[in-house]
C-alpha cells in the first residue's frame, strides 16, 4: 500500500486537469477574445447563452463527480475488474441523461432565455448562438465521464492530450466562422457556437479511441458487455444524486448572477463577460488542484490511511498557491494590457479594471475553498457536500441581490466570490476538522 503522496504526484495529477479544465476555459477565452471585437450584444450574449448551456452540462459534470469518487476508491482498494463495469454503468446513464437534456434545450430554450434576458439585442444573439451549441450537450456529457474516469484511476495525461485538440479545434473554426476567413461563411456569434460544438465532438472521438485502444482488453475491461444491474447502478446514483444537485444548484446560481448583472444594462454585461473569461483562467488552478485532492482523498481512504487525508489536503494547498498566486499578480499588475486582447475600447477596457482587481482576491479564497469542499466529496459524503454548499449559495445569491439594487459599480457585485470562497473554505474546514467522515463506506 502506498503511505506518501509526492509534491511530483500532486503535480502528474493536477497538472493535466488543469490543462483539461482548460479547454473549456480556452473555448470561452477564444470566443470572449473574438466576439469582443464585434461590440457589447455579442459579448453579453455569448456570456449569457455560454453559462445558461453549462447549466444543463453541470447535471452530468455533477453525475461524473460521483464516478470519479468510485473509480478512485475502487483504483485505491486494486478492484480494477470493478472500474470497467462502473464505467459502463455511468455510460448508460450518461446516454439517457444527456438525451433528456438536448430535448430540453431544444424545445424549451426560446421560451426560457426570453424569461430571463431583459435586452431584446441580446435576447436574439443568444437564440442564435444555443441554435448551433445545443447539438453538443450529449458530447460533453460522454467527454465529462471519460475525464472522471482518468482522474479517478489518476492516469490524467490523456486529458492535455483532449485539450489540445480542443483548444486547436475552437481557435481556427472561430477564426473562419465569426469572420468568415479562408472561404468559410460569415456566422458572427453563430460561428462561435458552432466552433465549440465542432470541438467538443472531435474531444469525444479522440477519448472514445484512445480508451478503447489503451483500455478497452486490459485489467479494467472498459468496453465489455455488462448486464445492468439495478443494485450498482443504485450504488452509483446514492453517490452522484448529490453530486448533480449540488453542481446543478451551484451553477445556476452562478448563471443567475450574471443574469442579474445583466438587468443592470448592457455595458455592466459586457464588463462581466470579460471580467467572467479573465477569472476562469485564473481560477483554473485552483479547480484542478480541487479536483486532484477529490480524487487523492478518495483514494488514501481506499488504501487504508484516513489518518493522513489533512497532511494531503496542506500539501495539495501549498502545490495550488503556489501555481496561482503568480497569476494573480501578473493580472493585477497588468489589467489594460490583458483586457485589450478582448476590446479596442479603452474607456471600455478601464470601466472593467476594478473588476480585474477583485476577482484577483476572490481567486485565493477560492483556492482555499474549493480544495476543503472538494476533499468533503472525496469522503464519500456527497450529501454533506451538498447541505454545505447549499447553505452557502443561499448568502451567495442575498447578497449579489442586494448589491445589484444598491449600486450601480459592477466590482461590487463581484464581491460576492470572495464572500463565497471565504465562507465554503470555513465550513468546510469545520466539517473535515469535526465530522465522522472516516467511517462513511461507498
Amino acid at each position: 500500500m502506498k503511505t506518501q503522496i509526492t509534491d511530483k504526484e500532486i503535480w502528474s495529477i493536477a497538472l493535466p486537469i488543469m490543462l483539461g479544465n482548460m479547454a473549456q476555459t480556452i473555448i470561452n477565452f477564444t470566443d470572449t477574445a473574438f466576439l469582443g471585437h464585434l461590440g457589447v450584444i455579442a459579448l453579453g450574449a455569448s456570456m449569457l447563452a455560454g453559462l445558461f448551456y453549462y447549466v444543463f452540462t453541470t447535471v452530468a459534470a455533477g453525475f461524473a463527480t460521483g464516478i470519479q469518487i468510485i473509480v478512485a476508491r475502487r483504483f485505491g482498494e486494486k478492484s480494477y475488474e470493478r472500474i470497467g463495469v462502473i464505467f459502463g454503468h455511468g455510460s448508460l446513464f450518461v446516454l439517457i441523461l444527456g438525451t433528456i437534456l438536448f430535448a430540453t434545450l431544444y424545445f424549451f430554450s426560446d421560451r426560457l432565455l426570453l424569461w430571463l434576458i431583459d435586452s431584446p439585442n441580446i435576447y436574439e444573439a443568444s437564440l442564435e448562438y444555443i441554435k448551433y451549441r445545443q447539438f453538443g450537450i450529449i458530447f460533453v456529457c460522454f467527454n465529462f465521464l471519460y475525464r472522471a474516469l482518468y482522474v479517478g484511476i489518476s492516469s490524467t495525461k490523456v486529458i492535455t492530450y483532449s485539450t489540445i485538440i480542443m483548444a486547436v479545434v475552437n481557435i481556427i473554426l472561430d477564426y473562419c466562422l465569426i469572420f468568415g476567413k479562408l472561404g468559410f461563411p460569415e456566422m458572427g456569434i453563430g460561428g462561435a457556437a458552432l466552433a465549440s460544438l465542432c470541438a467538443e465532438i472531435a474531444a469525444f472521438i479522440f477519448f472514445t479511441a484512445y480508451s478503447y485502444i489503451t483500455l478497452g482488453k486490459g485489467e479494467f475491461g472498459l468496453f465489455r458487455l455488462h448486464k445492468p444491474t439495478a443494485g450498482l447502478m443504485g450504488g452509483i446514483l446514492q453517490i452522484s444524486t448529490p453530486t448533480m444537485i449540488q453542481r446543478l444548484f451551484s451553477f445556476s446560481v452562478w448563471f443567475i448572477f450574471f443574469v442579474l448583472i445583466e438587468k443592470m444594462g448592457e455595458t455592466a454585461t459586457g464588463i462581466s463577460s470579460i471580467t467572467r473569461s479573465i477569472y476562469m483562467i485564473l481560477i483554473t488552478p485552483c479547480f484542478a488542484f480541487a479536483t486532484t485532492t477529490n480524487t487523492l482523498v478518495s483514494r488514501t481512504i481506499g488504501e487504508g490511511h484516513a489518518e493522513r487525508v489533512f497532511s494531503i489536503i496542506n500539501k495539495i494547498l501549498k502545490n495550488s498557491m503556489l501555481c496561482t498566486i503568480p497569476l494573480v499578480i501578473l493580472v493585477a499588475i497588468f489589467p489594460m494590457q490583458i483586457i485589450s486582447i478582448y476590446t479596442e475600447d479603452m474607456d471600455f477596457a478601464r470601466l472593467v479594471v476594478p473588476s480585474i482587481l477583485v476577482i484577483c482576491s476572490g481567486t485565493i479564497f477560492q483556492g482555499f475553498g474549493n480544495a476543503y469542499f472538494e476533499a468533503v466529496s472525496g469522503t464519500g459524503n456527497t450529501t454533506a457536500a451538498l447541505y454545505l454548499e447549499s447553505a452557502i449559495l443561499v448568502v451567495y445569491i442575498l447578497f449579489i441581490y442586494a448589491m445589484t439594487y444598491l449600486t450601480t459599480k459592477v466590482e461590487l457585485v463581484w464581491t460576492a466570490e470572495i464572500l463565497y470562497g471565504a465562507l465554503l473554505g470555513i465550513l468546510c474546514f469545520v466539517y473535515m476538522k469535526f465530522a465522522k467522515w472516516d467511517k462513511k463506506r461507498i
